[in-house]
């Protein structure tokens, strides 16, 4: 008996017009995900996707579709003809591994999307039920609180399987367009940009580097970092853009208690005109109200101001625990707790200003002479790295 993967989309299927639009752009992440497997097919039938892999690729496939944003979840399905004997024959062999792992209690769910086939769902949940308890003494039913379930799906062909693995849901990524992650070597960009992605927002890095105050080794992390990310949200570009000129002018001639947030602005700045230049119509953060001097309501409106894109900052209101929960999750957490400091944590001020107003930041920028050339030299000096996922 052949077995494939029966793959479900969620939100997705509420969409109108332009439904074939996201369905096709998540066949096309689900193919791009599974590039390093030779012999598959993937076809679309109503309201699912089957993969059909060879078996020792099954393990792969499946942990791979389940960072797929976009699917609800995945079945591993056994095919077969339409034919309740077939039927039978398939659910024996699943209801026996499952005894064999001490699970006896069980529930028929059937489904019958071909209106042809001779039995009506309930007339099937019955039959092979009855069916299933003369054949196992140690099987009983519970309708209620099964220890597993038998599920029948009829279609062009009988799907018979136990397991629902629950998807990442979301939107595929490369139907909601592009932005600009400002990515540093902490805990909260990463997981900005993995919630940005989750609403089908194609995600491109850009990531300051403070060379030789910061070393290779934080330039590594951050490249480590969006491969994680990129599990979840396919190919990231990253520009990693020279930032120590900028940084010292800043030093130099600014007011030392608005440094911190002098450098936040032209990040924002030059973030946006690479964001521009290459299709980004956001920038995404991982600052949070209050985590630190740079992220009061004060200082975010003020370095708001440096940009003319919206700034999505989707954990503006977690708190650290929250956040350090989802890195676990997507693996980043360890990471990003490597100790390789990044530009934002060397030159931070004793005393930095926390309810800055404008017109005092502007005077202070107005002080650096030369910093539209040096924005200049740092965009054309970034380096440009595609990063694929792990």
């Amino acid at each position: 008996m052949k077995r494939v993967i029966l793959i479900r989309y969620g939100e997705i299927g509420l969409k109108g017009l332009n439904k074939g639009f996201f369905i096709d752009t998540l066949i096309r992440n689900i193919k791009s995900s599974m590039r390093s497997i030779n012999n598959k097919k993937l076809e679309k039938i109503q309201g699912r996707f089957l993969l059909q892999v060879e078996e020792e690729d099954l393990e792969f496939a499946i942990h791979r579709l389940l960072q797929i944003f976009g699917i609800a979840s995945i079945s591993v399905a056994t095919v077969i003809d339409k034919d309740l004997e077939a039927i039978k024959e398939a659910s024996a062999v699943l209801v026996e591994e499952k005894i064999q792992q001490g699970q006896t209690t069980f529930k028929v769910q059937a489904r019958r999307g071909d209106k042809s086939f001779p039995m009506t769902s309930p007339e099937l949940n019955g039959e092979l039920g009855g069916y299933l308890l003369k054949r196992f003494d140690a099987l009983s039913v519970d309708v209620h609180q099964p220890q597993f379930q038998i599920y029948v799906e009829i279609r062009e062909k009988a799907y018979v399987y136990t397991d629902i693995l629950p998807g990442k849901n979301g939107l595929p990524v490369g139907t909601g367009g592009k932005a600009a992650l400002l990515v540093s070597g902490g805990i909260d960009s990463p997981v900005a940009g993995y919630m940005i992605a989750s609403r089908g927002v194609e995600v491109m890095g850009v990531h300051f580097h403070s060379y030789p105050y910061t070393s290779d080794r934080a330039k590594e992390k951050v490249i480590k970092l969006m491969e994680k990310v990129a599990v979840y949200a396919g190919k990231i570009t990253l520009f990693v853009v020279p930032f120590t000129e900028i940084q010292l002018a800043i030093g130099e001639f600014c007011d030392e208690k608005y440094s911190t947030l002098i450098m936040r602005r032209y990040m924002m700045k030059i973030a946006t005109r690479i964001g521009k230049q290459n299709g980004a119509s956001a920038l995404i953060t991982g600052e949070s109200i209050g985590q630190v001097a740079s992220q009061t309501l004060e200082s975010l409106m003020v370095t708001n101001a440096a940009t003319d894109l919206p700034v999505f900052r989707p954990v503006i209101g977690m708190d650290k625990h929250a956040i350090i929960r989802i890195a676990e999750e997507i693996d980043t957490f360890e990471t990003s707790i490597l100790p390789y400091e990044d530009c934002c944590t060397i030159f931070v001020p004793k005393h930095p200003q926390t309810k800055p107003k404008m017109e005092h930041v502007l005077k202070q920028e107005s002080y650096m002479e030369g910093i539209e050339e040096m924005m200049e030299r740092a965009i054309a000096e970034s380096e440009r790295l595609e990063v694929y996922p792990t």
